[in-house]
């Protein structure tokens, strides 16, 4: 029960943080962030909420106005990791392809 609490805590300050940023939905792999943060500060925030799920990266999907839709991608589906464009994915996130 103390991780729970600890773990929301944190999310809440890391939330915090980045006031400008917010998941809207969480519902299997897809996510939906809302944010007016820049496109790449979108791109590594999905990321990095993806790999805390245990996934691979975030794979980008459409925006519609603040909007943003990814899908987490498992490295087993063999899935290419799809930046916003003009952005790019970190370099320790290993994308893999067919």
């Amino acid at each position: 029960m103390k991780k729970i609490l600890l773990l929301t805590t944190i999310s809440g300050l890391t939330l915090l943080g980045c006031s400008s940023t917010q998941i809207n939905m969480s519902m299997g792999n897809m996510r939906l962030i809302n944010s007016s943060a820049t496109a790449q500060e979108v791109m590594d925030f999905a990321n990095t909420t993806c790999k805390n799920d245990f996934y691979q990266g975030a794979s980008f999907l459409s925006k519609a106005g603040k909007e943003y839709r990814f899908k987490c991608v498992k490295p087993e589906e063999n899935e290419i990791l799809i930046p916003i464009p003009g952005t790019t994915i970190s370099a320790d996130t290993p994308v893999s392809g067919k």
